[in-house]
């Protein structure tokens, strides 16, 4: 057996639990966490750590149970973005166990095991296998803040979160009605923290949809490219939501927008930084930042309807982001406003077949259900939860977010969803 306590963090018990350590820990981006314990000591020192101010912006609860309450709770829950488990068992008890969350586990999440074995083998083979950290008890609240810092901060240079740009193939095909009503999907089914940008300065439409008037949004925050950090940003956001955060547009016509294509590009980069997603609502422009914002995210939405300007531009589309991006995926097709009476439309299948697309989701024309959420400000879930078109965009939310579907399902091993099955070296 090895010791492998970190010799530089304080007792947990003691009157000064590592206060240097604990200070020197940046602010931990928005990120949700669950942790199920099995000791009081262990849940305490999680619940202290849980209203630290550093890790205030992330959503963090901690339960009793241990890994058999994780397994009963992920069975009809989303995962979070950080798992804390602690556990009692034997290394091969452990493994096993993990194995078993599988069935209940999404992709991506990262694990820290709290064990009371201080066996380096374990700590070698659990972190050889991918899981982030393990910590043995009893731990101090720098321990497990350190452990959160490493996995989320210390890498800051790489992005946090996925970016998802929406667009429409013209203007007036609900593209903003799409991208709202997919983030707050993603945002409600997986309890995922995420940021929406209306990036359409004079014209967007989030502040309304969502019925918020922050004072400050997505304008300052271009016009504060040089300063830019998550701190700035996390001051610019508006809560409109338990997991979502919007950056909103001034939509005020009292000057022009223009900014470097550089303002954008630090934005996101800064965006993604801070949450697991991030998705962008764009204006129907062409223009250097557009393009460039396209080309960078990390996937895109066009929205259309089936008519024949519908047909040109997002065929045009398609093939210019064929060539910005030709090592990604093609763009995810969404046609709305399918249906809409006395109005000729293209047939789907000769609609698609140009693009070399198949639609995602297709959205009827229903202008009484969009209409009602749009005048109360809600999405389509608040305002008509039996609607198909909700369906429609819980659907959109899978697809974007990779899940192949509501719980409860079977999936391949934690350990090879998560990386912690990996031949050895």
């Amino acid at each position: 057996m090895a010791d492998l306590s970190r010799s530089d963090i304080a007792d947990p018990h003691s009157d000064d639990p590592s206060a240097e350590v604990v200070e020197n820990i940046r602010p931990i981006p928005r990120v949700s966490i669950q942790a199920f314990c099995e000791s009081d000591g262990v849940r305490k020192t999680l619940e202290t750590a849980s209203v630290d101010r550093r890790v205030s912006k992330t959503n963090f609860k901690v339960n009793m149970g241990g890994l058999r309450a994780a397994l009963d709770h992920f069975a009809s829950a989303p995962t979070p973005n950080l798992v804390i488990l602690e556990a009692r068992l034997s290394s091969v008890d452990l493994m096993a166990a993990l194995d078993r969350l599988a069935d209940v586990c999404d992709p991506g999440s990262k694990v820290v095991v709290i064990g009371h074995d201080n066996d380096v083998h374990l700590y070698r083979e659990l972190l050889r296998c991918g899981v982030s950290e393990y910590l043995v008890a009893p731990i101090s609240m720098a321990d497990i803040l350190g452990a959160i810092s490493d996995i989320f901060v210390s890498g800051a240079e790489e992005p946090l979160g996925r970016s998802i740009a929406f667009l429409g193939a013209r203007g007036g095909v609900g593209s903003s009605t799409v991208a709202h009503n997919a983030i707050w999907a993603i945002s409600t089914l997986f309890e995922t923290e995420s940021i929406l940008v209306d990036c359409d300065l004079p014209f967007g439409t989030a502040n309304i949809d969502f019925d918020r008037d922050p004072p400050q949004g997505v304008f300052e925050a271009l016009a504060s490219s040089a300063e830019m950090d998550e701190t700035l940003l996390d001051r610019l956001l508006s809560k409109c939501g338990s997991h979502l955060s919007l950056l909103a547009a001034p939509s005020v016509l009292d000057r022009t927008y223009e900014f470097e294509v550089e303002a954008y590009r630090i934005l996101l980069e800064a965006a993604t930084r801070t949450a697991p997603i991030v998705a962008l609502d764009l204006p129907h422009v062409w223009s250097d930042w557009t393009r460039a914002v396209l080309a960078e995210v990390d996937q895109v939405v066009i929205t259309a309807t089936p008519d024949l300007a519908n047909l040109r531009n997002g065929k045009n589309l398609v093939e210019t982001l064929a060539k910005l991006r030709p090592n990604d995926t093609p763009p995810i097709l969404v046609l709305n406003q399918v249906g809409m009476p006395k109005r000729p439309e293209i047939s789907i299948a000769e609609f698609c077949e140009p693009l070399n697309l198949e639609p995602a989701i297709q959205i009827g024309f229903d202008p009484q259900v969009f209409g009602e959420a749009a005048n109360g400000g809600l999405m389509i879930r608040q305002s008509a939860p039996k609607s198909p078109i909700a369906d429609h965009f819980d659907e959109l939310a899978y697809r974007l977010t990779s899940r192949s579907g509501p719980k409860i399902r079977k999936k391949p091993s934690l350990l090879d969803r998560l990386g912690l099955r990996k031949s050895a070296a």
